[in-house]
């Protein structure tokens, strides 16, 4: 595919560009396309100076968005490896749940959540580069979904769970290997390579092409933004070489433990271990590389108090 022009990648946008309500355009495509709805940014949840802890800084939500039904959406991005992922995007849910519900209203003015998670990283096994997770009771006998009925306004109104529990969406861009024909396609296409076609229809790509130019950006943004990319690659370059290391180190001490107490245990034993000086040599090559505190500490999982002591 041919690129005319070279465009700034959607995890920096996001953080940046697109928390600008001149360029909600461009969200607001991408979240059409993916929810197959009319969406509407409402505001930005969280901005990098009012976080209340380092790690908050990863665990809360980047953007606030309704559809036509009053139903808010929340959407962030993950850009490397993090351990707990799942609780982690548990955690970004439950706030935005008890956050946007004052003290003493009643629980049917809870919104429903959906959450977005946009992943550069392997987060597991799966062949596809979309799932989407939904709330369901089924009968254990009857194999049945429960529809609860509920009383609204003197009327009976009756409910599936799913229109009430969050929904989740994860985004696995790097095993996208298709050429694109659907919008979303398109737009998961940009996610991955950061092209965008000239003829594009897809809501949100033209308005992309438009506002998301790297030669676009001052010299100071665009210094600022390389530094980002050089990053994002030494973080994984390390982290890679650390997975391996830490595999190959417990697999040795794994062996030699497995024949005194048995292969098993041993093996088990010594690859937590390994796993261990892995995550200590990350945040200790990560320090000497000058990346940010906040970035080791979601990198390597260690505390500040630990990786200061490196």
């Amino acid at each position: 595919m041919e690129q005319t022009d070279r465009y700034i990648r959607f995890d920096w946008a996001i953080k940046r560009l697109l928390r600008q309500k001149a360029n909600f355009s461009v969200l607001e495509g991408f979240l059409t396309v993916l929810l197959g709805e009319e969406v509407k940014i409402i505001e930005i949840l969280e901005s990098e100076g009012n976080q209340q802890t380092a790690d908050d800084k990863f665990n809360r939500v980047d953007i606030k968005a309704k559809n036509d039904k009053d139903e808010i959406i929340i959407i962030e991005v993950q850009n490397t490896r993090e351990l707990y992922y799942l609780e982690r995007i548990l955690y970004g849910v439950a706030k935005a749940i008890t956050e946007h519900i004052s003290l003493g209203e009643r629980y049917y003015e809870v919104k429903k959540i959906y959450s977005i998670s946009i992943l550069y990283f392997d987060i597991g096994k799966g062949n596809d580069y979309l799932y989407h997770g939904q709330n369901h009771f089924v009968g254990v006998h009857t194999n049945d979904c429960l529809e609860v009925t509920t009383k609204e306004k003197d009327a009976l109104v009756h409910k599936l769970p799913a229109e009430v529990f969050p929904e989740y969406f994860l985004i696995r861009v790097n095993e996208f290997n298709k050429v694109a024909v659907t919008p979303l396609e398109e737009w998961v296409e940009y996610l991955k390579t950061g092209c965008i076609r000239p003829d594009t229809k897809a809501p949100g790509l033209k308005e992309a092409r438009e506002k998301l130019v790297y030669y676009n950006m001052s010299k100071a943004e665009r210094q600022a933004y390389d530094e980002h990319l050089s990053a994002i690659m030494i973080q994984n370059d390390v982290l890679d070489g650390a997975k391996l290391e830490g595999r190959m180190e417990g697999r040795m001490e794994g062996r030699m433990e497995g024949r005194m107490e048995g292969r098993m245990e041993g093996l088990a034993e010594g690859l937590e271990k390994g796993l261990e000086k892995g995550r200590i040599e990350v945040a200790r090559n990560m320090k000497k590389l000058g990346v940010p505190m906040e970035v080791i500490i979601q990198s390597s999982g260690l505390s500040e108090k630990d990786i200061e002591i490196l």
